[in-house]
């Protein structure tokens, strides 16, 4: 995506008093809100719907205007539900070891899947249909029978988030399922990194939120939700 020209506040402008409440009720129906986490952690503005509003409509959204990896973030509860492990434990391969984040103690990667129902599994259509199916999950991981319906390998990323969120945690995975939480939504989220053609970098905070007051999409720094729901 190409930077917008136009600059919005910074991001020390901070959020309004009501910008985490209109980003919650933006989840609920459906509509994306914007996150950037920190500019001292991956300084990285995510585009975030609930999973199960994802249409194909939305999925476009997500790799023309943010771009970056399209993931599903699920709580750990649910996770556990599914059986779902970190990529990092399951893989014996010695590149696997050693990370050496910049940004943190560990990645939040577990496995790639598609729904059964799919063909490729890549396009709009497709991975909507993953997406939403695993919303759907989210809301009653004790019915799902997780490999009667998604396969692996496949082409949506799934995350695992720490077991107390932003507790434990301050990435995108636990920014955004600490707002489904708050919006009792079930715990599945996406989230995709916002992304510059122009510069070949993240997107920054004021073309991030210059996007969202465009768009009408609610912006918020990952200390605006600390300070609400952590």
């Amino acid at each position: 995506m190409a930077g917008p020209s136009t600059a919005g506040a910074g991001p020390s402008a901070g959020a309004a008093p009501d910008t985490v409440d209109q980003a919650l009720e933006s989840l609920r129906v459906g509509d994306p809100v914007l996150v950037h986490d920190a500019a001292d952690r991956e300084g990285e503005t995510d585009l975030i719907y609930h999973a199960d509003a994802v249409t194909p409509e939305a999925v476009s959204r997500l790799r023309n205007d943010a771009g970056g990896l399209i993931c599903v973030a699920v709580d750990d509860a649910t996770a556990d539900a599914f059986d779902l492990p970190f990529y990092s434990e399951e893989v014996d391969h010695p590149a696997t070891t050693d990370h050496e984040l910049g940004y943190d103690e560990r990645s939040s990667f577990s496995l790639t899947v598609n729904h059964r129902d799919t063909y490729t599994g890549i396009t709009d259509n497709d991975r909507s249909l993953t997406i939403r199916k695993l919303g759907e999950a989210a809301a009653e991981p004790s019915s799902t029978t997780f490999a009667e319906e998604f396969r692996v390998p496949g082409h949506v990323h799934l995350l695992r988030a720490a077991p107390d969120l932003l507790v434990q945690r301050e990435g995108h995975t636990e920014l955004g399922l600490a707002l489904a939480n708050a919006a009792d939504c079930p715990p599945a989220v996406v989230v995709c990194e916002m992304l510059d053609d122009e510069t070949g970098e993240a997107l920054t905070p004021e073309d991030a939120r210059a996007y969202a007051t465009r768009h009408g999409f609610p912006y918020l720094e990952g200390r605006d939700v600390l300070e609400r729901l952590g």
